[in-house]
């Protein structure tokens, strides 16, 4: 099976999950010009549909925001950046972990560094995988980076699990991903196994377009995709919400 197949099949198997949580993916536009990520929240409750994506003008990250403030039940796991960037790496997570590599890279440490000192979300029965990836500007050794930190069998007995997936080429037209959970359940099954290929389309658009179309509809609540420069490495970032 080539690599496109592969990726066609993990898509299509995306498209039929009900419930894979939070995503992310990294990749390479088709014509190889473009570092690709791909971020998007799904969401079960009132409080985590009631979110949006929105872009914060005065620093160029990306943030959620609750859609109607007087609906919000608690803040703490659905109120973050996803989103920031240096001149030489563009952070994506799921949680506040962002902060965490972005405050720990300012101080010259590194993004396995950061999320040593981190752990899953304390949503208990659920522990929700904290999930993060990272593109670097200089390719060396890596072009991406994806990470997860969870338990085993949703049980807090055997402490976090860190991986982290380091990648040193790309595929133009292809990308990783990962997720937060396998599937809908309950308690909600943690993502298992490696990151899987899946395909970039020609644009941002029709990238944006194929990945919320995925999604099931009752459970998407907003994706982002950043369309990155190789040469610049300058960002256009696009942003669909279902509210608003």
């Amino acid at each position: 099976m080539s690599y496109l197949s592969e990726a066609k099949n993990n898509f299509a198997n995306l498209s039929a999950n009900l419930y894979p949580g939070r995503g992310i993916v990294l990749g390479t536009s088709p014509c190889g010009k473009y570092f690709v990520q791909v971020y998007w929240i799904m969401g079960r409750s009132e409080n985590s549909r009631n979110r949006i994506f929105v872009k914060d003008e005065s620093t160029g990250f990306m943030r959620t925001q609750a859609f109607d403030e007087s609906k919000v039940t608690d803040p703490r796991l659905i109120i973050y950046y996803p989103a920031r960037h240096f001149d030489n790496a563009h952070i994506i997570t799921n949680g506040d972990q962002t902060d965490t590599i972005y405050d720990a890279m300012k101080a010259g440490k590194t993004f396995e560094d950061a999320l040593d000192t981190r752990r899953y979300e304390p949503d208990g029965p659920n522990f929700t995988p904290r999930i993060s990836g990272i593109t670097y500007r200089d390719a060396d050794p890596s072009v991406y980076k994806l990470s997860i930190l969870k338990t085993r069998g949703n049980s807090e007995d055997a402490g976090c699990y860190r991986f982290t997936y380091s990648y040193d080429k790309v595929m133009p037209g292809l990308g990783h991903f990962i997720s937060t959970y396998a599937t809908d359940g309950k308690p909600l099954p943690s993502f298992d196994g490696d990151p899987r290929w899946v395909p970039i389309e020609a644009t941002a658009e029709d990238t944006l377009k194929a990945y919320w179309n995925a999604l099931n509809a009752n459970n998407r609540v907003s994706l982002m995709v950043k369309w990155i420069d190789r040469e610049t490495f300058k960002a256009d970032m696009f942003i669909k919400n279902k509210l608003g």
